[in-house]
């Protein structure tokens, strides 16, 4: 039992976490609301501060409906997480309809669980139970997989710096809580309510409320591909990227057309380059003005694919085929990046030109716009 000095400093933590995490969800949602990734940032604030006052002492004396509702919130907090994470590494991220389901679930088992409508000790509570000791953990070990995996292709360099830390922070912070549990033979729900852990929270909400006040969310969430108008002042800016630099890794990707090797990536590029990959991520996003790899390879794809839909003497090539002869390595993410790029797929639009070139009447008229 900690000490009165001990729980009122336990509450003020808490309190003080929760009043920041709303400070950050506003902002957010004030200056970047348009961006999905800054609305599932904002979302994942408020999930955030929903688990401190979930796990605040005396949380259970509250009424039904407030503890299901923040129960609720709190154990989908780290499945937004995830999402954010996911947003952040691809700039043409959506919601769908399944993470709407799989949000309702994880947040009708929080609810379910705050309320204990299971017998103490049954299977269903014990499911109950695991469901939400692990879910953060899964959630979270997910989130640091999948940045590890695409960390390497975002050539924003603030933004690479800065997600690294929010990514690793959180999702390592979250798996502590287990693991202080499992180590010191405490109960999860004990080290989640103590003290020790509303500092931590404190903590590390300080920081991240720091880090949006001082970029203002900008250099996680600009889709331009300039840097230099988002972030703070430094002494010694980057220098402009060099003109024969730009002008060679054109010639590599128009003349050369490296972008159809299905394996490219920007280790590659660089040693092709002869330059350290710092400095060629710096390159395509000061000097072409894109912020993923991936995005960059694509729009070279893309257009070689279009020239090769287009060609009669290609009219029967499968599209599979072209899809495999520009450097992709699937039908699907092809199909995925060329409606996101035409708004067709490629299908519909080797038939839509066909039928163009077919009518005469609609040989002058203007193409439609592929947005």
């Amino acid at each position: 039992m900690e000490s009165v000095a001990a729980a009122s400093l336990n509450l003020l933590l808490r309190g003080g976490s929760v009043l920041l995490l709303a400070l950050i969800a506003a902002l957010l949602w004030r200056d970047q609301r348009s961006k999905v990734a800054a609305r599932l940032g904002a979302a994942f604030a408020l999930g955030v501060a929903a688990a401190t006052l979930a796990s605040t002492p005396g949380f259970d004396a509250l009424p039904a409906l407030p503890r299901s509702v923040l129960s609720a919130i709190a154990a989908s907090s780290m499945f937004v997480f995830w999402l954010f994470t996911r947003a952040l590494l691809d700039d043409a991220f959506a919601l769908r309809r399944w993470h709407a389901a799989i949000w309702a679930l994880l947040a009708t088992v929080g609810a379910a669980s705050c309320l204990s409508i299971a017998p103490a000790h049954s299977p269903l509570a014990a499911s109950l139970a695991w469901t939400m000791g692990l879910s953060p953990v899964f959630w979270s070990l997910l989130a640091i997989a999948q940045s590890l995996a695409q960390w390497r292709e975002d050539l924003v360099e603030g933004r690479r710096r800065l997600r690294a830390v929010i990514v690793a922070a959180t999702a390592l912070y979250t798996v502590g809580q287990l693991l202080a549990a499992l180590l010191t033979g405490l109960g999860l729900k004990a080290v989640v309510e103590s003290s020790a852990n509303a500092a931590g929270t404190a903590a590390l909400v300080v920081f991240f409320a720091w880090q949006f006040l001082q970029w203002r969310g900008n250099v996680l969430f600009d889709e331009t591909g300039s840097t230099e108008a988002t972030v703070p002042a430094r002494p010694a800016p980057a220098p402009a990227p060099d003109a024969r630099q730009v002008a060679t890794l054109q010639s590599l990707m128009s003349v050369q057309r490296v972008y159809r090797e299905p394996s490219l990536t920007i280790a590659a590029l660089a040693l092709r380059m002869g330059l350290p990959e710092h400095r060629l991520r710096r390159l395509i996003n000061q000097g072409l003005g894109h912020r993923h790899f991936s995005a960059f390879l694509n729009a070279y794809r893309i257009a070689d694919a279009k020239q090769a839909l287009l060609d009669p003497r290609q009219a029967e090539v499968p599209v599979l085929t072209i899809a495999m002869d520009v450097g992709f390595q699937s039908i699907g993410p092809f199909n995925r990046a060329f409606k996101a790029d035409t708004g067709l797929t490629p299908t519909e639009f080797r038939r839509s030109r066909t039928a163009r070139c077919a009518d005469p009447a609609s040989a002058h008229a203007p193409e439609p716009a592929e947005t």
